[in-house]
């Protein structure tokens, strides 16, 4: 049951995460630029819209899944 809880607080650790660079990304797409000391898009935004896109993608995936693995391992209620 150890491996379950710590598998699903690192699937809520990514899903956070992704969403957290989601929102920077919206809120400032030059944090990329920033970081990496590159402009590979030449300043067209195209690279930082396919990254927010994809984090996207990533926060719904983690999510879902740690959703699943709680559901999966949490004792079920019975009804009285």
């Amino acid at each position: 049951m150890n491996r379950h809880r710590t598998r699903f607080w690192v699937e809520i650790g990514l899903a956070i995460a992704s969403g957290f660079l989601l929102v920077l990304t919206l809120v400032t797409r030059e944090w990329i630029e920033l970081v990496f000391g590159v402009d590979p898009d030449g300043g067209s935004g195209a690279l930082e819209w396919l990254i927010v896109g994809c984090l996207a993608a990533l926060t719904l995936l983690f999510s879902t899944v740690a959703r699943h693995e709680r559901r999966r391992v949490a004792p079920a209620t019975s009804s009285i």
